[in-house]
């Protein structure tokens, strides 16, 4: 953990266990007596990724890794608690001010994207990053997050289209949403306000839409008013009800508890904990200890995760994923501390090279990569290992440097999808 840990003045206050604070601008700052940020250098400026020195960052910086637990309470995945979240629905920052438009749909097959996971990563350095969370979702449809990988190739294209889409969310510690005391985190927490109401559906999105039979329920999409009407709503929808739920009565009676939603697809929540990796190494994971699953169903499944990813190409890479991971192979996330820390790529084939990472939308700095997805949360969701399953070597988030505050509520930051099958893509 950093020092940037006390949120609300006391650490002690906070959770011990959820990624909070993890993101340190550089390690030098420690010894800086005046507390001066010490400023990075372009990236642009900056040599290729053939350097000798950049091929041993990512064994020089820090790195926390996350694990997944079962929630411990039936609140303790609500927004106003500030969760690290894999699977289930978004625990959204803002409440209310959501993505919209084609920003909350597969850029490919047009249907809206699913939840994958959430972290919580405050930074100390700005008072308007106090709260900060990062936001993935992604299609399920193996095809589209083919064809995601292959496009991500063209360099600064008039619009990109992806599959794996990531938000990035910060708010101030005086805000319209939450106290700006620290959390008390016994079921008792409540937000300022109530949050806008969801899609009935799926229980992720904006709910703009209401059916025009029973006007009970709402929806994000007609794809996905469709999808319920065929599961079961066409018969609900004609049963009597005491009165239509207007848009001010569905607001007010939102809380922060988690909704009932009516998709049989979503994948199982988790929370996501975190321990260093230099600690991991040396203890067993408590969350594992618990029995999230057996250890021989883990080291079977991650076992043939990862054999899929020796398809040729350069072994000394994929030997090097294959003895890291190994160390603690129920991981699936890898947070870097640390700006300068370069993801573990499974293979050489299918890396970016830094002209690869695009410049922030927003304000046009630089992008450093701040966490990678591993496949093993595939198995924790209980995605089935099929041909068509859907299935990745790593996913790598690559965040505005500075976290700007410009332009939108949640700004869209970048991820890099490097595939176990088509990682040889050709550009």
């Amino acid at each position: 953990m950093s020092d940037d840990g006390e949120m609300y003045g006391d650490s002690s206050e906070m959770p011990t266990q959820k990624l909070n604070s993890l993101r340190i601008t550089d390690l030098d700052d420690d010894d800086d007596e005046d507390g001066d940020v010490v400023p990075q250098a372009p990236v642009d400026i900056l040599e290729d990724d053939d350097d000798d020195e950049d091929d041993d960052y990512e064994d020089q910086e820090p790195v926390s890794l996350g694990f997944l637990e079962k929630p411990k309470n039936s609140w303790s995945v609500r927004r106003e608690l500030f969760p690290s979240i894999a699977g289930g629905t978004p625990a959204w920052l803002d409440p209310v001010n959501f993505p919209s438009g084609t920003s909350c749909l597969c850029d490919f097959c047009g249907q809206p994207l699913q939840f994958l996971l959430q972290v919580y990563a405050p930074l100390s350095q700005k008072e308007s990053t106090f709260h900060r969370t990062l936001f993935v979702f992604m299609c399920t449809s193996m095809s589209c997050l083919l064809k995601d990988q292959h496009d991500q190739w063209k360099r600064r294209p008039e619009k990109a289209s992806r599959s794996v889409k990531v938000f990035r969310c910060q708010l101030p510690r005086l805000n319209s949403f939450y106290s700006s005391e620290p959390p008390r985190n016994n079921g008792s927490d409540k937000p300022s306000t109530a949050g806008a109401v969801l899609c009935s559906w799926c229980g992720t999105w904006r709910g703009d839409k209401t059916c025009g039979d029973c006007r009970k329920v709402r929806y994000c999409s007609e794809k996905h008013q469709t999808a319920h009407w065929r599961s079961g709503h066409k018969v609900e929808c004609r049963q009597p009800f005491l009165a239509p739920v207007t848009p001010e009565s569905t607001s007010n009676a939102v809380s922060s508890d988690t909704q009932k939603v009516a998709s049989k697809n979503i994948w199982p929540q988790f929370e996501i904990v975190h321990e260093d990796e230099s600690e991991a190494e040396n203890s067993e994971h408590e969350g594992f200890n618990k029995s999230l699953v057996s250890p021989s169903r883990v080291d079977e499944s991650v076992k043939s995760l990862l054999e899929t990813f020796e398809v040729g190409g350069d072994k000394k890479s994929w030997a090097t994923f294959q003895e890291r991971i190994s160390r603690d192979p129920e991981q699936v996330l890898r947070y870097y501390r640390s700006v300068r820390s370069k993801p573990l790529w499974p293979l050489s084939s299918g890396q970016p090279s830094r002209m690869d990472i695009p410049r922030c939308n927003y304000c046009n700095g630089t992008r450093a990569c701040e966490f990678q997805i591993l496949p093993q949360l595939l198995f924790y969701f209980g995605v089935e290992n099929n041909p068509d399953s859907l299935d990745w070597a790593t996913i790598a988030v690559y965040t505005c440097e500075a976290s700007c505050d410009e332009s939108t509520v949640y700004k869209e930051e970048f991820a890099w999808v490097q595939l176990a099958s088509q990682s040889t893509t050709v550009r």
